[in-house]
C-alpha cells in the first residue's frame, strides 16, 4: 500500500488506510487545521464493519505537496489519483467540519465512483442565496473568516506565527477555541482518548509548513468551483443544533439544495459531537457501498 501517492500535476499525497484492508472502501476528509492522522473510529470498529478507511493530508498539510490557489472542488482530483493508486473503483466518502464540502465536491463530480457521501457539521458555501453565512458563528471565527475573505495576505500573516507556536504546543489550538466552546463540546474534547487523537492531528497537520491551513480557509471563503444541487448520489448531512463553529442554518442551506439528501441535526449536539457521531455514520455509508 503506498502511504505517497502522485498526482498528474507531479504533487505527492501523504496517505493512511486503516481497517480491514480488503473492506468496504471509505473515505474521511479531515478538518481545519487537520491531517491523516485525525480522529477516527478505533481500528477494532472498522474491522468488525468490515471497512477500509483511507484518509490523506490535503495539500499544504502534513506530509502532502502544497497546491498554492487551490479551490474545494480541486480535491476530486487528489480523492480519484488515491483511489486509483489503491485500485479502487467504488467508494464512499466523508467529510469533517471543513472536509464536509471537500466530500460533498467528490459526490458531486464523482457520481459513477461515489456511493454514498456524508458531511458532517459542515459550512455552506461563502456565496450561499439567501443565507447569512456568519449569523450564529462564533466571534473567533467569524474574524477569521472574514479576514480570510477580504484581506488573504493578512490573513496568511496571522496564521504563520499562530501555527509556528501550535507547532510548539498543540494545545493551544483547543485553548484559543475554549471560550468559544459548549458545554457538550467541552466535555468531549476533555476525553483523553479523543484529546490526544486532536492533538496528534494538529501537530502532524502543521509539522511542515502553515499552508494547508491557509490554503484550506481561502478555498472555503472562495467560490467552490460546484453547485451542490448537481449532487446526485445519496448524501447524509449530520449537523449539531447547537454548532457555534458551522452554524445549524449552514446545515439547512445545504439539505434544501441537495436532491437525496438525509438531514440529520441533533438538537443537543455541537461541533465536536460529530466526532462521536461518525461511527454511525460510518455505518449508514458502508450499508450503500461494496467491496472497493
Amino acid at each position: 500500500m503506498p502511504d505517497l501517492v502522485g498526482t498528474t500535476g507531479g504533487r505527492r499525497l501523504r496517505v493512511e488506510v486503516s481497517g480491514d484492508p480488503r473492506g468496504r472502501p471509505v473515505f474521511l476528509l479531515h478538518g481545519m487545521p487537520g491531517s491523516r492522522v485525525g480522529p477516527r473510529p478505533r481500528p477494532m470498529f472498522l474491522y468488525q464493519r468490515g471497512a477500509r478507511l483511507i484518509s490523506f493530508d490535503r495539500p499544504g498539510y502534513g506530509g502532502s505537496d502544497r497546491r498554492p490557489g487551490r479551490r474545494v472542488v480541486d480535491v476530486v482530483e487528489d480523492v480519484a489519483a488515491v483511489a486509483d493508486a489503491l485500485g479502487l473503483g467504488r467508494f464512499a466518502v466523508a467529510g469533517r467540519s471543513a472536509g464536509g464540502p471537500h466530500a460533498l465536491a467528490c459526490a458531486a463530480l464523482l457520481p459513477g465512483r461515489v456511493t454514498r457521501a456524508a458531511a458532517l457539521v459542515a459550512l455552506a458555501p461563502r456565496d450561499a442565496e439567501g443565507l447569512d453565512w456568519f449569523a450564529g458563528m462564533a466571534p473567533f471565527n467569524v474574524r477569521e473568516f472574514q479576514t480570510a475573505f477580504t484581506d488573504p495576505e493578512r490573513y496568511a500573516a496571522g496564521i504563520i506565527p499562530r501555527s509556528a507556536a501550535i507547532r510548539r504546543n498543540p494545545g493551544k489550538l483547543l485553548e484559543d477555541l475554549r471560550s468559544d466552546l459548549t458545554g457538550e463540546d467541552r466535555l468531549i474534547v476533555s476525553d483523553s482518548g479523543i484529546r490526544s487523537m486532536l492533538l496528534r492531528n494538529y501537530l502532524e497537520a502543521l509539522r511542515a509548513s502553515p499552508y494547508g491551513w491557509i490554503d484550506d480557509a481561502l478555498a472555503l471563503t472562495s467560490p467552490w468551483g460546484f453547485d451542490p444541487s448537481q449532487i446526485r448520489v445519496p448524501v447524509m448531512l449530520w449537523h449539531g443544533a447547537m454548532d457555534v463553529f458551522s452554524p445549524a442554518a449552514h446545515h439547512s442551506w445545504l439539505a434544501a439544495r441537495i436532491p437525496r439528501a438525509k438531514a440529520v441535526l441533533d438538537p443537543d449536539a455541537a461541533h465536536f459531537s460529530a466526532l462521536r457521531a461518525l461511527p454511525d455514520v460510518l455505518d449508514w455509508l458502508l450499508s450503500g457501498t461494496p467491496r472497493g
